[in-house]
């Protein structure tokens, strides 16, 4: 294969050699180009580009010059040399007549009526980019083919035409310096931008420098001063672009300069216009070169003081052409990374550009490749250079891999770097700035030292010593130290202070390496002289308070110039500089001395303050048990604190019990809530405004056991029991946000809206509001047995079922006039969001019509209340963290306000419904015939239990008095409903369970479950060997902590500190036994019965017999499908992929559902189904069944993931696939190797799990806005 490969490249160069060389096919190409654009040439014989499209050509030079320039030849014969000479003349001919094309006039007076188009000749040098180096690269080959092709390329730009003079050279006038030249202004006189033909000059010149040949040539033929004439005008036009000059003549020209300076571009514009301005700075006087650029940036008169102004924009305008001007000067003696200019390589040169890319900030490995310019093979060399640089940091859970540079190189690091834009130098400066702040440095960003200069533009440097430079610096300084505001800038004294810290760096390597009589460069000696020296300019402006920022830099230039005083006077640099070495350390030591001081008197104010919380918080214990201490004896042993310790350590756990008539106080803090929208602060109160949280509610099917097998809406179903399977729930999620339920209607059309909207502060998707109240109780009474509960609990329903016959509708009346009646203890701004709440829960979880007087709005209530509970529960479990603690408050608060909102329903809706709910969900009792009726495994307990709970204190209410049940009885209620409940529960585990033998020691806890077992499989008629206690107890676990869950919030009773899963806790907690078959024994004789009802059901029998599917406890918790690790597997797959309703070959968008793991071929017609009346794709119908409308889909092909809510609403999320950079590659953009991120796909899971999709998909179209709304019923 790799000897195939090199005859082939072999074969290849060899064509395109013969082809040169034969039929010269660079000038049949470049021809044929012209013939066509023949048509676009004006008057002046240049292109004008008025509604043309450089695509038709832009293929032919592309591909067809760069296949035959590809591969240079490294022997050259006359005939090819003759012939490459000849095509060359006609590509030449092809830029002459881009030179100078599109020229442009600054606009006065009026804004530009219509913007001139200006794409298609970008393009076209766009094109031509590589093509121009790869022609560069051709002829440095060989020194008699470079010698030529700059001749050529000399004669042509002589003959252009572009851009004349209109007026006769005149003499200019500066310390005693004569510059004889014509005049020229950019702002009054046609400028263009495009100069292929001066850049590609300057290109070859460098290259005669750096291949040796420049000896050869005879440099008394050109005049440097035109030949840096019109890229000098094309620099001058960036800056006053930049200076907003031309802010009349519209966007079009803004963007050419952009371009310009962009990288797609600046390697064969503004670098070579750069270059074409050193090579002239090299040749010229450098008195005269800085002459020239003052007189084309139009401020020799300024610097002459020969105008002035009152003018305020006018000054504005000087001090920012002087900003560009001093910037420009920092450019053309500092940037020295180009081969030939200095003795670097490409490798150098790519390096630098990396350091100063990272210098802004970490990237990413795609954000350093888009900063670097490619060649003709599309490389920019990172990767030879990016080790050498730079270290990799890995990616979290978010983001990218970034790369860090090097503190080694930092020192390389220049705040002028040519290639930055204005808003990347700002962002560059602050970075290194703080950099050095953290390392307790100053923030002098000083200039770094340059490589040198090759021989042939070593003079260069003499611009930092010339009589103008110096002229410059002081007219600047001196503005500066006159404080006269309007006439200078900061950054005009930055850069001036970096082209001195340039100067005297310059100056210093030169009296190092040599002696002084041999140094001809005496910067630091024209700098004192005179009265107003650059020297006591410098230590006059130290002290403006404006130049603050300044302080350091200006410091360090004077220790410069005393470094660079001791070189030249012999002395010891180090001895002379111990006074100013020994300052920084002084002042760095007398940093750390207050930064040790602040921080003891930080610690000593929080020792205090702590000591005075702990004195209070003893105070307040000491008040609130006055009678314990005034019991306890004067004097004791030392064992007696030990056993005070220990009772009231037994007293705190005893108050830790959340039910029944041991149950703890609840702390009845006064709350105070701050409204996000309108930030005023009100008291939760029954009759005060109603406070809201905001919240999302939605169908979920995240604990779902049966996936797919969504049950279809009639519209009529009676959602009384939630099966075990929990097919489809309703979760209500809130951020905990609290506002004026005032606030929340004004900021939606209706208070029943079924928009959606963003929280302001969190961004979070929100379709409810969430009452905030509470109700607090204390408990102490008398015992009441669950015999007895169950025989008054069975009189008072049969007594209420007696009632409703005889009175009829009588009842339904009564009971609406005490809904009434017992809602008067809320105010109607409560009571109206309590219904805008039940309502919209009721219509999202049935997908029905809002109606406020349906049956089943407080069922909905307490199954919405029931199933977030379980979710946040099986989070919690799924994550590894303690029940209690691990909530933020606002989630907590969130999670209490929808407990407390459900527990109104019964106050909100009619009694007589309540009522009729309660009797038909207390299956546990034998009551009440009802037909129907579920077994014990068709139902999920704690649904139930939450139902129970709630709805129980209804059977209190008579007809015409609005009793409530006191604080014993609902003790016992609970009590009770609990314990039935988790017998219920336990029992439904043991039917469920695989059989085994439970072995092991023989216990009370063992003996129990044995007798329990004996009894079922008595009432079974049959023996099975069922699951050992430990596995029951695990199937039970999660029930228990979604029960302590809902009793927290209910009754705000905390729980104790110790109380993280264990099973000893969450029963002491929940008022159960440790052992939990001891429920069974100590409610022997009202069981039994209840026993033998549960396990006589047929569905019971069905079951044991396997003609059934149950559900296994505890329940299998879902997650995402598993990926494969390379994602090329999931490439094949999607290769192999076939549509089964396709009969064509027409290309498929195969997609993954990550709930169930389905492939699907979206975005075809294919696939399309009928939802609700409407057709839909392939994946949104597969969300409506797998997901409840929720979906997570991977498109392979582009390597994305796409969420949907609903068949309206959806957005797309990065794949947790990255190459070895760390990054995404959406659509398979740069085909690096992608493997799957652990971490980014466990986030894409909690994501789902924590029903944050909505949320995802509020968030991105917020910020993503588009102007055609994609179809998502079609994906």
């Amino acid at each position: 294969m790799l000897v195939l490969l090199f005859f082939l490249t072999f074969l290849f160069r060899l064509q395109a050699r013969q082809l040169i060389k034969e039929a010269n096919v660079i000038k049949v190409i470049v021809d044929t180009v012209m013939e066509l654009l023949q048509e676009h040439l004006d008057v002046n014989n240049r292109f004008f580009f008025l509604g043309y499209n450089s695509d038709k050509f832009s293929h032919v030079i592309c591909f067809s010059l760069r296949y035959i320039l590809i591969s240079k030849p490294s022997i050259w014969t006359d005939e090819l040399r003759t012939q490459f000479i000849e095509g060359f003349k006609v590509f030449l001919g092809l830029l002459k007549c881009m030179q100078g094309m599109e020229e442009v006039k600054r606009q006065f007076g009026q804004h530009i009526a219509v913007e001139p188009e200006w794409e298609a000749g970008f393009s076209l040098q766009i094109q031509l980019r590589h093509i121009l180096a790869m022609f560069q690269d051709w002829c440095s080959s060989d020194d008699e083919l470079l010698l030529l092709g700059f001749k050529e390329c000399h004669k042509v730009l002589m003959e252009c035409n572009n851009q004349p003079f209109h007026r006769e050279a005149t003499d200019y006038y500066m310390c005693k310096h004569i510059l004889h030249v014509r005049p020229y202004k950019v702002s009054q006189q046609p400028v263009s931008i495009h100069l292929p033909i001066s850049r590609l000059l300057a290109g070859l010149y460098v290259t005669l420098c750096r291949t040796g040949a420049i000896e050869h040539l005879d440099n008394s033929s050109f005049d440097l001063t035109q030949l840096a004439e019109h890229p000098l005008r094309c620099v001058v036009l960036a800056a006053q672009v930049s200076a907003e000059m031309w802010r009349r003549n519209g966007l079009s020209l803004v963007s050419q300069v952009y371009y310009y300076q962009d990288v797609k571009c600046r390697d064969e514009m503004y670098d070579k216009d750069i270059l074409m301005l050193q090579i002239a700075a090299s040749k010229m006087d450098a008195n005269h070169f800085l002459m020239l650029i003052l007189l084309r940036f139009e401020l020799f008169d300024y610097f002459n003081g020969s105008c002035s102004s009152k003018d305020q924009d006018e000054l504005i305008q000087w001090n920012r052409l002087t900003e560009e001007m001093l910037y420009l000067l920092i450019v053309i003696v500092g940037e020295r990374y180009v081969p030939g200019v200095s003795q670097v390589t490409k490798e150098d040169v790519t390096m630098r550009e990396v350091i100063h890319l990272l210098c802004i900030e970490p990237m990413a490995h795609s954000s350093l490749v888009k900063g670097l310019p490619e060649n003709e093979s599309h490389e920019t060399g990172l990767e030879a250079v990016i080790t050498k640089v730079a270290t990799f940091k890995k990616p979290g859970v978010s983001g990218h891999g970034l790369y860090e540079v090097r503190k080694e190189r930092l020192v390389e690091f220049n705040p002028f770097f040519y290639h930055y834009s204005r808003s990347q130098h700002s962002k560059a400066e602050e970075s290194q700035k703080k950099r050095r702040t953290q390392e307790s440095n100053d923030k002098a960003l000083r200039p770094p030292v340059p490589p040198a200069f090759c021989p042939a533009f070593s003079s260069i440097v003499r611009l930092l010593c010339c009589d103008i430079i110096i002229h410059i610096l002081r007219r600047v300084l001196q503005r500066a130290a006159e404080d006269r505001a309007t006439h200078w800038t900061e950054a005009m004294i930055q850069r001036a202070l970096h082209l001195i810290g340039q100067a005297l760096i310059e100056e210093k390597i030169q009296l190092e390496d040599s002696t002084v009589e041999e140094v001809t460069f005496d910067f630091s000696l024209k700098a004192r002289k005179h009265g107003k020296s650059v020297f006591l300019l410098l230590s006059k402006i130290k002290s403006v308070p404006s130049l603050e920022a300044q302080k350091d830099m200006v410091k360090w230039v004077l220790q410069m110039f005393e470094i660079v005083k001791c070189l030249r006077e012999k002395s010891s640099p180090t001895a002379s500089m111990s006074v100013e070495a020994t300052k920084p350390e002084e002042s760095a030591q007398d940093k750390e001395k207050a930064e040790r001081k602040r921080k003891a008197e930080a610690a000593k104010l929080h020792r205090q303050k702590i000591m005075a919380q702990m004195s209070a918080m003893q105070k307040n214990f000491i008040e609130s048990n006055k009678m314990l201490y005034d019991n306890m004896p004067e004097s004791g042993t030392q064992g007696e604190p030990v056993i005070a310790a220990e009772s009231c350590a037994m007293e705190h756990m005893e108050l830790c019990v959340a039910v029944g008539p041991h149950r703890g106080s609840t702390p009845a803090d006064r709350e105070v809530l701050t409204c996000i929208l309108c930030q005023e602060e009100q008291e939760v109160a029954a009759q005060a405004q109603a406070m809201v949280l905001t919240a999302c509610v939605q169908r979920s099917t995240v604990l779902t056991q049966c996936r797919g097998k969504i049950p279809t809406r009639t519209g009529t179903s009676y959602p009384l029991f939630m099966p075990p399977e929990l097919a489809v729930g309703t979760h209500t999620g809130s951020c905990g946000h609290v506002m004026h339920a005032t606030c929340w209607q004004n900021k939606l059309e209706t208070p029943s809206s079924a928009q959606s909207t963003i929280d302001i502060i969190c961004r979070s998707n929100v379709n409810i509001c969430v009452n905030v109240c509470s109700e607090n109780a204390e408990i102490i009474g008398q015992h009441l047995t669950l015999p007895r509960w169950i025989q008054i609990l069975s009189a008072r329903v049969k007594g209420l079922k007696s009632v409703t016959q005889d009175n009829g509708k009588k009842t339904t009346v009564q009971c609406h006039r005490k809904r009434h009646f017992s809602m008067l203890k809320f105010s109607d701004s409560i009571v109206e969001m309590l219904v805008v709440c039940a309502t919209t829960v009721h219509r999202v979880g049935l997908q029905t019509a809002p109606n406020e007087l349906c049956p089943r709005v407080p069922l909905m209530a307490w199954n919405t209340c029931a199933f977030t509970i379980q979710a946040i529960e099986n989070i919690l479990q799924e994550e590894d963290k303690p029940l209690f603690g691990s909530l933020q408050n606002r989630q907590l608060a969130g999670l209490k306000a929808i407990v407390q909102f459900s527990a109104t329903q019964r106050l909100k809706s009619s009694q007589t419904v309540i009522q009729r709910h309660f009797t038909d969900m207390l299956v546990l009792i034998p009551v009440l015939s009802r037909k129907n009726t579920p077994s014990l495994l068709e139902v999920d307990f704690f649904h139930l239990l939450v139902g129970l709970v709630l709805s129980i204190p209804s059977l209190y209410q008579e007809e015409a008095v609005d009793l409530q049940p006191s604080t014993v009885s609902s003790a016992y209620n609970h009590l009770h409903i609990l314990h039935l409940v988790t017998m219920a529960h336990m029992l439904q585990i043991l039917l469920t369970s695989p059989g085994t033998n439970a072995g092991g020691e023989e216990t009370e806890e063992t003996r129990a479950a044995a007798e329990l077992l004996t009894t079922v499989s008595q009432h079974t008629g049959r023996y099975k060997c069922f699951l050992s206690t430990f596995l029951s107890a695990r199937g039970i676990e999660p029930f228990l902590r979604c029960a302590a869950l809902f009793f927290n919030c209910l009754t705000g009773v905390h729980p104790p500190e110790e109380l993280f899963s264990a099973m000893e806790e969450l029963c002491r907690y929940l008022a159960l036994p440790s052992d939990l078959f001891q429920l069974f024994q100590e409610h022997r004789d009202p069981v039994t019965p209840l026993l033998q009802r549960w396990c006589g059901s047929p569905a019971v029998t069905k079951a044991l017999n396997g003609k059934m599917q149950t559900v296994r406890y505890p329940r299998r918790r879902n997650r995402l499908i598993d990926l494969p690790e390379d994602y090329s597997a999931l490439l094949n797959q999607a290769c192999h992929f076939q549509c089964p309703k396709s009969t064509d070959d027409e290309r498929k968008h195969p997609t993954l559902c990550l709930f169930c793991g389905a492939m699907l071929c979206s975005q075809s017609s294919c696939c399309l189904s009928q939802l609700d009346g409407e057709d839909v794709g392939a994946c949104t119908a597969h969300a409506a069944t797998c997901g409840a409308g929720v979906g997570m889909f991977l498109r392979i092909r582009e390597c994305e993931i796409v969420l949907m809510a609903s068949k309206t609403r959806g957005s797309t999320y990065p794949a947790p696939y990255l190459d070895d950079y760390g990054e995404t590659d959406p659509h398979l953009v740069r085909g690096n190797p992608l493997h799957l991120c652990p971490e980014r796909y466990r986030k894409l899971n909690q994501l789902w799990q924590q029903h944050c999709i909505l949320e995802e998909i509020a968030r991105s179209l917020e910020v993503v806005n588009v102007m055609f709304a994609f179809e998502w019923q079609m994906l």
